[in-house]
């Protein structure tokens, strides 16, 4: 039978910092990146420290792997618009502070961002996007490639391999039928459940390390208190974007009315076609 788990975002920022926890972690980037990830340590930043915002905004971590990379995990479950430029802002950002001044730039880190998200962004019709950095001839349409002594100078094969690397999982549009263990993972971020078919690496210990009810009573006090407080930021979002709407048909209504008050029509007629009250078709009979 499988079980609530504790979300991933709040699991982020209270237990998967612990070294013991990083198992999961691990797995989940393993899974996502095709590749055995170790994380050697969770680095802090200006960007991990809480404030009132980042219960209901984003919650980030910084980790570095055994390969001296950098990860970054991010969490967004409201809508930005300009959530691209956030990303590349957070790597930016992340190459500049691991990079000591005066350092030659071939000890630039390599970042590797990794974005879920619980909203549309963009238009697309997958669920999992990755993106790099190719350089592509304008006119022999050919990519650029490191030579044999930056590959081995680098230890790297390809120059994407040089630049930030994008992963974007877009969770909300999963249709919930995991296909493989990738898909296991999407699933849980998606649903907070683990099933019992699953082999996916890392979610096991997800399973026993996220699971409500092993957590200390204030533990669990304090997770229920950010799931009240998601719900709340839910409504008034919800209110605000029905006001909105709201808005949007009332000037519309209002400027129908207008129209067929210059063509002279019956207050009668106008409110039969409209639905709107005499009274606030007076209103606007004297406004015109």
């Amino acid at each position: 039978m499988s079980k609530k788990l504790i979300q991933f975002d709040w699991a982020i920022k209270r237990l998967l910092r612990n070294k013991a926890n990083f198992v999961v972690l691990e797995g989940f980037l393993s899974e996502l990146l095709f590749d055995e990830i170790f994380i050697e340590q969770i680095l802090e930043s200006e960007s991990n420290r809480e404030d009132e915002n980042d219960k209901f905004n984003r919650v980030d971590i910084l980790t570095k792997n055994s390969k001296n990379e950098l990860i970054i995990i991010e969490i967004q479950s409201t809508y930005e618009i300009d959530y691209f430029h956030r990303m590349a802002y957070g790597t930016s950002k992340a190459i500049s502070e691991n990079h000591k001044l005066g350092d030659k730039y071939s000890n630039v880190k390599k970042v590797i961002s990794v974005n879920i998200v619980y909203f549309d962004l963009g238009q697309g019709k997958d669920y999992i996007y990755k993106g790099r950095t190719d350089f592509k001839g304008l006119h022999q349409k050919d990519i650029l490639e490191l030579s044999d002594k930056q590959k081995k100078a680098f230890l790297k094969e390809e120059v994407a391999d040089l630049f930030p690397e994008y992963y974007l999982l877009k969770v909300n549009q999963f249709n919930d039928v995991a296909k493989d263990t990738l898909d296991e993972w999407i699933y849980f971020l998606k649903n907070s459940e683990v099933k019992d078919s699953f082999k996916a690496k890392g979610l096991q210990a997800a399973n026993e390390v996220l699971d409500l009810m092993r957590l200390p009573k204030e533990e669990q006090y304090g997770y229920n208190r950010y799931m009240d407080s998601l719900s709340v930021k839910a409504s008034e979002i919800y209110s605000l974007q029905s006001e909105a709407e709201f808005k949007i048909e009332e000037r519309k209504t209002n400027e129908i009315v207008r129209n067929l008050i210059l063509e002279d029509l019956s207050n009668d007629f106008i409110s039969k076609v409209t639905g709107l009250s005499i009274d606030k078709i007076e209103e606007l009979r004297k406004e015109t």
